[in-house]
C-alpha cells in the first residue's frame, strides 16, 4: 500500500521508508493556508514553503529579495493548513551563508516561530558549518544542490548545471558531505538525469528532482507554475496540470460583466 493511504502523518522517517520501499515522494510548494490546505487535503508527501515565495507571491525577480521575517510568515501561514504532509521552510538569502551562528539562530527562529517539520538550505561544501550546528540543535535539514537560485549573480544564469566533469564531482562529493553531516534528504536542482539518478543511488537519505529528471526518489514542482496560473516561467521540465489562469481571469470577466449588468447580486443573494 502507498504512504498517501496509509501514513497519518509524515515526517523524516517516513521518507526514508518510502526511498527503501521505492515509492516516489510528492512535493509541492504552497505559501499560503488556503492553497496549504488543498494541497495537504489532496495527499502530498511534502510542502515546501519556498523562497519562490519572492518571485510568485512578492513579484521580485530573484529569490534574494525575501526576507526571513517574511519566510516566517508564509511558513506559519501553511502550517496552520496542514495536518499530514511535512512542511518544510527555506532559509533565504543572507540568513545562514558565512555565519553558522546566524544559521543556527535563523533555524530555531523558523522552527519556534512557524512549527514547521524542517528547514532547507542551498549550497555543498560552502555551507556545511552551518548545515552542522543546525543539524546539532536537532532541527531536521533538507539541502539543496545543483542550480541554486540564491547563487543567481555567482552563475549569471538558470541553464542546467553540472554538466562538466568538475562541476558534477563536486555535486558527488557534496552530495555525500550533506548526507554524512546528517541531512535527512536533498533537492537536486537543473542537473542532467543521469548523474541525479547516480547520485540518488548512491545516497542512503531521498532525493527530489526539480528538473533532474525521474531518476530521483521524488519530484518537486512550484505550485503556481504547475496550476498554470503563472505563465511566464515555461523551462522543458514543467508540467502543466491546469490552466487556472484562463479559469480565473474568465471567471473575474464572468463576475464583472454581472455586477455592470445588474445581473448581480439577484433576488436570492440578498437579505
Amino acid at each position: 500500500m502507498s504512504t498517501q493511504s496509509t501514513v497519518k502523518v509524515v515526517t523524516t522517517h517516513v521518507l526514508s521508508e518510502m526511498k527503501l520501499r521505492g515509492e516516489k515522494i510528492s512535493m509541492l510548494t504552497a505559501y499560503d493556508y488556503s492553497m496549504a490546505r488543498i494541497v495537504d487535503a489532496a495527499g502530498i508527501d511534502v510542502i515546501l514553503v519556498g523562497d519562490s515565495a519572492s518571485n510568485v507571491m512578492a513579484g521580485h525577480e530573484t529569490t534574494l529579495p525575501i526576507t526571513l521575517d517574511q519566510m516566517i510568515y508564509h511558513g506559519a501561514s501553511v502550517v496552520r493548513g496542514v495536518k499530514r504532509a511535512l512542511v518544510v521552510v527555506d532559509l533565504p538569502f543572507g540568513s545562514y551563508q558565512g555565519n553558522s551562528k546566524e544559521a543556527l539562530s535563523s533555524a530555531i527562529r523558523i522552527m519556534k516561530e512557524t512549527a514547521a517539520d524542517a528547514v532547507k538550505l542551498e549550497g555543498g561544501i560552502e555551507v556545511i558549518e552551518s548545515i552542522k550546528r543546525i543539524l546539532s540543535a536537532g532541527i531536521p535539514v533538507m539541502g539543496h544542490l545543483g542550480l541554486t537560485p540564491q547563487s543567481i549573480h555567482k552563475f549569471g544564469t538558470y541553464t542546467v548545471r553540472a554538466k562538466e566533469e568538475a562541476e558534477a564531482q563536486k555535486l558527488i562529493e557534496d552530495a555525500h558531505l550533506l548526507e554524512e553531516a546528517g541531512c535527512f534528504a536533498m533537492v537536486l536542482e537543473k542537473i542532467p538525469a543521469a548523474l541525479a539518478e547516480k547520485v540518488s543511488k548512491e545516497l542512503t537519505i531521498p532525493t527530489i528532482g526539480i528538473g533532474a529528471g525521474g531518476g530521483t526518489d521524488g519530484q518537486v514542482l512550484v505550485i503556481h507554475d504547475m496550476l498554470g496560473i503563472n505563465r511566464e516561467f515555461s523551462p522543458r521540465f514543467l508540467r502543466r496540470y491546469a490552466d487556472l489562469y484562463s479559469t480565473m481571469t474568465e471567471a473575474v470577466g464572468h463576475y464583472i460583466d454581472d455586477v455592470k449588468n445588474r445581473d448581480f447580486p439577484n433576488e436570492k443573494e440578498q437579505y
